[in-house]
């Protein structure tokens, strides 16, 4: 099996196709196999790598929860480019990988020559951050407790997630049979350590403001937290666009592969040729301003 090594910690990764590269960074209930039908399209005209985040098999599991934290999360992106010779990439990543992803591309914005961010802001609204850390507590202890065999199929019917259930039978339950096979102990760590210390989106908005790596947010309309969380970096983020995709859950990618499909592939497509939209929201006034013009959804012209 092909590794990363990751300061002693190995990290599983696939890799398809050749061209420009594109690393997909997964989201916490799920592993690299929910980039199948991205993979599968896109690796026909690009390089496309997607990695198992430690703590999820065949990566290691290891039993300390310190080093399972979200800068952690953020650098293993930089160190698998490293050690696959990958100067600068699109990156997709779905709900904590979209956390990841938007963060690297922060710290490291060379590196990074587009963004999709699907599912990102669960647990940065105000509004839900006391609920989020009690339920990651509750949810890692009863991980630790009872197992993913009786874990699995709770956590994919929550009402973020039931959505794939009536839209795909076959793909939710294939979806909670992956789920099975994780470790326990791996996502509660990750829970503990990654996912419940993390700081809300919000906290950067300053830096995301002077952010200057196109990006584009993929939301789902029944997705509550993540779509307020979606027009707050779309309204702060200078060359954001977002895609709101109607009666869609958290699983996006999941639940509208061939639409997820066709706008990350518009979006790359735009960004390849220089033509994603750009406004440089320092240069406008936000007095009393900034809640309408989330609400409006301007698309900046990016999107066809």
């Amino acid at each position: 099996m092909p590794y990363i090594d990751s300061g002693g910690i190995r990290l599983y990764f696939e890799e398809y196709g050749r061209g420009y590269p594109i690393i997909f960074v997964h989201e916490f209930e799920s592993d690299l196999h929910s980039w199948e039908a991205q993979i599968r399209y896109f690796s026909r005209g690009y390089r496309c790598i997607a990695y198992n985040a430690r703590g999820y098999p065949p990566s290691d599991v290891p039993d300390d929860p310190a080093i399972y934290g979200w800068e952690v999360a953020v650098e293993d992106i930089g160190i698998v480019m490293r050690d696959l010779s990958i100067g600068r990439a699109h990156m997709v990543g779905s709900s904590m990988g979209a956390y990841a992803a938007l963060l690297f591309g922060l710290r490291y914005r060379e590196r990074s020559s587009a963004i999709v961010a699907a599912g990102a802001g669960a647990g940065s609204p105000a509004s839900d951050r006391e609920r989020w850390l009690k339920n990651t507590s509750v949810l890692a202890r009863a991980l630790a407790a009872r197992g993913m065999d009786a874990m699995a199929e709770k956590m994919a019917r929550h009402s973020t997630r039931i959505q794939l259930k009536h839209k795909d039978p076959k793909g939710w339950q294939e979806f909670v049979d992956r789920l099975k096979q994780h470790s326990a102990q791996g996502m509660a760590n990750t829970l503990l350590q990654c996912q419940a210390v993390r700081p809300a989106l919000y906290n950067f908005r300053d830096e995301f403001s002077r952010m200057t790596v196109p990006v584009m947010l993929a939301v789902g309309d029944e997705d509550m937290p993540c779509l307020e969380t979606g027009l707050m970096l779309k309204s702060t983020i200078p060359a954001a666009g977002i895609w709101v995709c109607p009666n869609t859950g958290h699983a996006i990618n999941l639940e509208e592969p061939a639409a997820f499909n066709a706008q990350i592939e518009a979006f790359f497509s735009a960004v390849e040729r220089g033509s994603w939209g750009h406004i440089d929201r320092r240069k406008q006034s936000v007095s009393g301003h900034e809640k309408s013009a989330a609400a409006r959804l301007h698309f900046d012209g990016a999107l066809p």
